[in-house]
């Protein structure tokens, strides 16, 4: 039986700027239908020498701001990748997150001489119930005469990009894949009055023939393999700092559709795509003209996925054994359901509720070292009570597997009682 999935994508050039209080209209969070997965493509984060050195040590205050945000709402980071400016960010209902494997990200620069990373791009890849997904945040060569030699980027980073799989060894073999960032596409020819005419009226679409992205597709037949949805909002690229009024400085750049979103669906190759089947659908295409802190505005797609699970069970259950609290030792109990490369190295985390990522666990135990089979189908693996929170609470175990470098089991959630006080 075929399931419904939303996704929500964002892609933003922030031009340095931090990030605001608020991301409640940037996520749509209060959409009475919430999404399964959001994909957060940034461009140009600031990454000043001593900033960097400290996001690399700790989160950058825009992933701090998503997760904070999105945590307490059910959805945990699942993969993360950064490039000097480029960051992109993939979130998961908590639910889903047992059936997210084969995850992988990487990065190519296509700055000066493919060495400096200010330009280039950054992507994760995944398999989301057994669905190979690729997702590919770019940021190409800037001003109006460079269409060519970003197609040629794109190009590079697809020739560049590989994944240790033999399932979906480069992008394009991926059964699906988004691809979307600052593409910095420009509008051709139109004047700067005709252009900001056409804005005034909503007329874009006497835009679009001359729209470089739309002219290139008719002469690259790799281009054409990609889909966007109508560029039926207003061009998001360059506005004055804090306000919504297109450049008005001495340069007075052109507007443009410099900010996309573009997906591929791979042809159908095997039987199995068949008994597999996965659509998609664009529900919605816009910018989000509500951010004033960037010379850009966001462009937000949402998109449904259809699709039928290769497998719908995780492979690992555990569950707590009896009560847990801080005063006594503690026991989880856990059955392989099928399958799975076992290591020396797996471990199962103790999570609050509401945990933002697989490292924000509050303690966690070697599964071999602690571990007592009960029978073949049943395992006992023992946590101390030094290891449990004094103040207990709502909590969750997740089962990592150092093979597979992903969550494979999560357990429902349990109450952690309070540590007794001594009077």
């Amino acid at each position: 039986m075929d399931e419904i999935r939303r996704l929500h994508m964002v892609t933003w050039n922030v031009a340095t700027a931090d990030p605001p209080e608020d991301v409640t209209s940037l996520l749509h969070l209060n959409s009475p239908k919430s999404p399964d997965l959001y994909v957060i493509g940034l461009q140009e984060v600031y990454s000043g020498p001593l900033r960097f050195m400290s996001d690399m040590a700790f989160d950058d205050p825009w992933s701090h701001l998503f997760m904070s945000t999105l945590a307490p709402l059910g959805y945990i980071k699942v993969s993360s990748i950064r490039m000097q400016g480029l960051l992109l960010l993939f979130f998961s209902k908590v639910d889903h997150v047992p059936f997210i494997r084969d995850i992988q990200a990487t990065y190519t620069r296509t700055g000066i001489f493919h060495y400096w990373g200010n330009k280039g791009g950054v992507s994760i890849r995944l398999s989301f119930y057994g669905h190979m997904l690729c997702f590919l945040n770019c940021h190409l060569a800037a001003h109006m005469k460079y269409a060519t030699e970003r197609v040629d980027e794109f190009e590079y980073i697809l020739d560049m990009q590989t994944f240790d799989s033999r399932k979906a060894p480069g992008i394009l073999d991926h059964r699906l894949i988004f691809w979307f960032g600052d593409l910095n596409f420009r509008i051709e020819d139109h004047g700067m009055h005709f252009v900001r005419s056409c804005i005034n009226n909503t007329t874009y679409n006497l835009l679009w023939s001359k729209d470089q992205l739309t002219m290139m597709k008719k002469k690259e037949p790799l281009l054409q393999e990609f889909e966007e949805g109508a560029l039926d909002f207003q061009p998001t690229y360059k506005f004055d700092l804090n306000s919504d009024t297109y450049d008005s400085s001495g340069k007075k750049r052109k507007p443009a559709w410099t900010d996309r979103i573009l997906w591929r669906m791979r042809p159908r190759t095997s039987p199995q795509d068949e008994e597999y089947p996965l659509k998609i659908c664009q529900d919605m295409y816009t910018s989000n003209m509500e951010y004033s802190i960037s010379d850009h505005k966001p462009v937000v797609g949402t998109f449904t996925l259809e699709l039928r699970k290769m497998y719908t069970s995780p492979l690992v259950r555990l569950q707590p054994e009896g009560d847990w609290s801080a005063d006594i030792d503690a026991m989880v109990l856990y059955s392989p359901l099928q399958p799975f490369p076992s290591s020396t190295w797996d471990w199962i985390g103790l999570y609050k509720v509401g945990f933002t990522s697989m490292s924000d666990y509050i303690t966690y135990t070697w599964v071999k070292d602690d571990e007592v089979s009960l029978n073949d189908e049943l395992i006992q693996v023992y946590v101390s009570k030094e290891e449990i929170p004094v103040l207990g609470g709502e909590c969750v175990l997740c089962y990592y597997s150092s093979t597979l470098e992903c969550i494979i089991g999560i357990s429902e959630p349990f109450k952690v009682s309070m540590k007794d006080r001594i009077v």
